[in-house]
């Protein structure tokens, strides 16, 4: 018979399966095989008609004998997958999805099945890879039955049991190490382990404006790079109530620190856009000091200047009063430059303000500063009921030296004599 015919007999097999005919569909589906020899369609068929007729092992012969035929076929290995799980055949049908993972691993149904017969095995951490796999392909499907919705929601809450427990195991295995070492020397080896295990992510500096390589993108800077915190955490009272006589006095001196020209396009920031829910009074900015602003605060301003602040000309440093009101929120940001490090004395924090860098949140506390690199992502939330206000200022990342930091200085004040506004630090 020729292929015309083949295919009228496919077509009529086809044209009975769907009449509800299937024991006709299934005599015609064997006459293709009769005169066309291992037909991969028609085998596929008989097995899924094997199925219906709860046969699982003939339908696997069927499978076998079309994947033969056309082994190319993941749809014919997902088949087979499907009659060795009803013969409850798991390294069938493990070989199976295997078969078809191999022509495609991306395959989403042999991930699934595959997840799926790894957590009926028990093998809890081979399946959260799995199911792991699945979770990274759930942005590209975009027909979402109810079904589906629950299968996603169970593999999210196993591969996060299993990284809990995992975690927890390791946790306990490492607690003894950890306890032997300083809160302060660990940081580093915390992050490393809390990533591997999911818990946190890494993040990177991203610089608008200068970036210095190859220094360690730290999120809060150890005190120990910063002998001189201790003093100026000493004259907190003195600060606070100097920008309290400020705002009682003269409210207007508070400006919105966002002032975006007109014209600008819609961004993270409009919201906040020469508004007050985030106030500043700037002491020094760009490098230049206010003078009558300095004036209303002589303690903080003379208190500013005794420390060793980042001196770029015409850049830094930057130091202002920085408020923000009840329910705000800063959304997450990256400042300009790694050569700066930005330091925060809080002031006035009632509870409910906290900080994020990186991956790590921290609750403000009054007269209790710290140090973070402001190139790494970071947000901030006034949670409370009432103001929050902070003293902010940069000095020089504790990473460059001495050496460096000249290099810098001659660089702007170059690129300044040269008329070039050169790459920026500041905001």
């Amino acid at each position: 018979m020729d292929d015309p015919q083949i295919q009228r007999l496919l077509q009529s097999a086809v044209q009975e399966r769907r009449a509800g005919r299937a024991e006709v569909a299934a005599g015609l589906f064997h006459e293709v095989l009769a005169n066309a020899g291992e037909h991969p369609l028609a085998l596929n068929a008989l097995g899924m008609h094997a199925l219906a007729l709860a046969r699982p092992s003939e339908a696997a012969g069927y499978f076998e004998r079309a994947i033969a035929a056309d082994p190319g076929a993941p749809e014919l290995w997902m088949n087979l997958a499907r009659a060795r799980r009803e013969q409850r055949d798991d390294p069938g049908e493990a070989a199976a999805l295997e078969g078809a993972l191999a022509i495609d691993q991306r395959h989403f149904m042999a991930l699934v099945r595959m997840a799926e017969l790894l957590e009926r095995q028990g093998d809890v951490a081979n399946a959260a890879d799995r199911w792991g796999n699945v979770l990274a392909m759930e942005p590209s499907i975009e027909e979402r039955s109810p079904a589906l919705e629950l299968m996603f929601d169970h593999a999210r809450a196993f591969v996060a049991g299993q990284r809990a427990a995992f975690g927890a195991t390791i946790d306990r295995g490492l607690a003894a190490v950890r306890d032997a070492i300083p809160a302060g020397e660990r940081r580093r080896a915390d992050a490393c382990i809390d990533h591997a295990l999911g818990r946190r992510a890494i993040y990177a500096n991203v610089c608008a404006g200068m970036h210095f390589p190859f220094l360690p993108a730290e999120e809060y800077f150890a005190r120990d790079h910063f002998p001189w915190l201790a003093e100026i955490e000493a004259k907190t009272d003195l600060i606070r109530a100097e920008l309290e006589a400020i705002l009682a006095e003269d409210a207007a001196a508070i400006r919105p620190y966002v002032a975006m020209p007109p014209g600008t396009p819609p961004n993270k920031w409009s919201a906040l856009d020469h508004s007050l829910q985030w106030g500043a009074l700037h002491l020094w900015k760009d490098g230049a000091r206010d003078d009558a602003a300095c004036a209303r605060a002589p303690r903080t301003a003379q208190a500013i200047a005794a420390l060793p602040l980042s001196d770029l000309p015409g850049r830094t440093p930057t130091v202002f009063f920085s408020l923000l009101q009840p329910g705000a929120h800063l959304p997450a940001h990256t400042g300009v430059s790694n050569v700066r490090s930005i330091v925060h004395l809080p002031l006035i924090v009632p509870p409910g303000c906290s900080f994020r860098v990186g991956g790590e949140t921290r609750d403000w506390r009054a007269g209790e500063a710290w140090v973070f690199d402001d190139t790494i992502e970071h947000e901030a939330w006034n949670r409370s009921d009432q103001l929050r206000a902070i003293l902010i200022f940069d000095v020089w990342n504790p990473y460059i030296t001495a050496t460096e930091r000249d290099v810098l200085r001659r660089f702007y004040a170059v690129a300044a004599d040269a008329g070039h506004s050169a790459i920026g630090v500041s905001d």
